[in-house]
């Protein structure tokens, strides 16, 4: 069998006078990162970059991206793993809720269009905690999830909670490739996650990942009658995502915020449910405009510090058929049929209001999704949500993800879990908002006014998503993020 070492040569070899050239271009102090970054950050963002622009010359299919994403590695080291699969409740209540939501939210511009209703379904996830007794290629032990779940909940010293959606533009990656990402934030915050297994598009658009965000909620506050976890305080339950997970995120907030508006209760096991906010809501580099609007995705302006592709890099290059795309009927985004493109629950920027939500965390970079994120964050603030904004100097997209050994990671991953953990512990602390400039090499911080986040109005927003999504064809391309 191949190893891991073996198979990462291969990757890299191929990008041998790139590393050069950009190494060059760093140590001569000739690139814009070489101003802000390390040599092994700069040329690490570079290697993604290249890696994930396709080539016209050999596209890739939307299934072959996908599957390379879910291979299972296993799990060894120093984090519990306990998979569960919250079974499709006897009451079709919580779809039917969706459903009407999803109407009520569409406002008269999308009255006309038809959202197909998703299929009502178990739904996995994993259940991920701190293992600190365990060495670092240790396996897990030979028992079953229900025997490892009560294993890990020895080693929780907080009741702590995080409901976890993974980013991955909507279509890729898995709980499998973020064990990382939540084992680490269980560990800081003493706590565990419940990691969403949600269905991906092109084969599942919306909303069923929005159904299976809003199941796996109602789980953890309501288990089903097999569950082998207690009922959980909405007070310990905090929503986390990164990317498009971040999306998913503040769909369910938006979500959970409508149903309360109407005062909706769920049939859920034979009894009418209320349903609670979380405590907070953290999110990691959000996408908040699925049409892809703001002028960072079309300028150059973020180019030398992100890896995001470019929409008209990725249309030039195309996309190899395969059997879940182009769909059938045809449509250009992944994520959703082009005519919702624009409702409250896809592109959240276009929610009216936020009112009522809970204290949110946002972290961001110097990346193409930065200018979107700092302008929700000013939004959020002027609706009255306790809100923290991190930007980050330089950083690309999910920074703390891929550049794990800078202090910028674990300045943001100690920023991150902090708030999780303080809107548990402490929630009167969190109810203050802030946004922050912290500088890549000193991680000096800067206070920002909300006011100086973005200069355009929610109106200005909101007509060009809807400019944009004007423009929606059934050409097909690959995904974009």
């Amino acid at each position: 069998m191949e190893s891991p070492n073996l198979r990462m040569l291969m990757v890299l070899l191929p990008k041998l006078p790139l590393i050069v050239r950009e190494a060059i271009m760093h140590i001569l102090g000739l690139s814009e990162p070489a101003k802000y970054l390390d040599l092994h950050s700069a040329l690490v963002i570079s290697v993604i970059r290249s890696l994930i622009e396709p080539s016209a010359s050999r596209p890739p299919s939307v299934s072959s991206v996908q599957k390379l994403t879910l291979k299972d590695p296993g799990v060894k080291g120093r984090l519990w793993v306990s998979t569960y699969a919250s079974p499709s409740p006897p009451e079709t209540s919580i779809r039917d809720e969706l459903m009407q939501a999803l109407d009520d939210m569409r406002g008269s511009r999308l009255e006309d269009t038809q959202i197909a209703t998703p299929e009502l379904i178990s739904i996995e996830a994993e259940w991920t905690g701190h293992r600190p007794a365990a060495s670092p290629k240790e396996p897990l032990p030979n028992v079953s999830n229900k025997e490892l779940y009560s294993k890990m909940m020895e080693d929780c010293t907080q009741p702590t909670t995080i409901l976890y959606l993974h980013g991955g533009a909507f279509y890729v990656c898995d709980p499998i490739t973020h064990r990382p990402v939540t084992s680490k934030l269980a560990k800081l915050t003493g706590g565990r996650c419940y990691s969403v297994r949600y269905r991906l598009s092109p084969q599942h658009p919306f909303p069923a990942a929005l159904l299976d965000a809003l199941l796996s909620y109602m789980t953890l506050l309501y288990p089903p009658p097999d569950a082998y976890h207690e009922p959980v305080k909405p007070q310990h339950l905090v929503i986390a995502g990164d990317s498009a997970g971040g999306n998913l995120t503040l769909a369910l907030l938006q979500l959970l915020l409508q149903l309360r508006r109407r005062n909706t209760t769920i049939l859920w096991y034979g009894e009418r449910r209320k349903i609670p906010l979380p405590a907070a809501v953290g999110c990691n580099s959000p996408w908040l405009d699925i049409t892809q609007s703001f002028p960072s995705w079309e300028g150059e302006g973020y180019a030398p510090f992100d890896y995001l592709p470019k929409p008209a890099i990725v249309e030039r290059a195309g996309v190899k058929d395969c059997a879940v795309w182009p769909a059938k009927p045809p449509r250009k985004h992944i994520y959703v049929n082009d005519e919702l493109i624009t409702h409250p629950l896809a592109t959240v920027l276009m929610s009216k209001s936020w009112e009522g939500a809970p204290p949110v965390y946002i972290c961001t970079g110097w990346e193409i999704l930065g200018p979107e994120d700092k302008f929700f964050a000013k939004k959020l603030a002027a609706d009255g949500v306790p809100v923290v904004l991190e930007e980050y100097e330089a950083m690309p997209h999910c920074f703390a993800m891929l550049l794990t050994k800078t202090p910028g990671a674990k300045r943001c991953f100690d920023g991150w879990a902090g708030f999780i953990r303080a809107a548990v512990s402490d929630p009167e602390s969190v109810l203050e908002s802030r946004a922050v400039f912290i500088e890549a090499r000193t991680l000096k911080e800067t206070r920002l006014e909300f006011e100086s986040l973005s200069s355009v109005s929610e109106e200005q927003i909101q007509d060009r998503i809807l400019a944009k999504a004007s423009l929606t064809t059934v050409a097909q391309t690959s995904p974009k993020l």
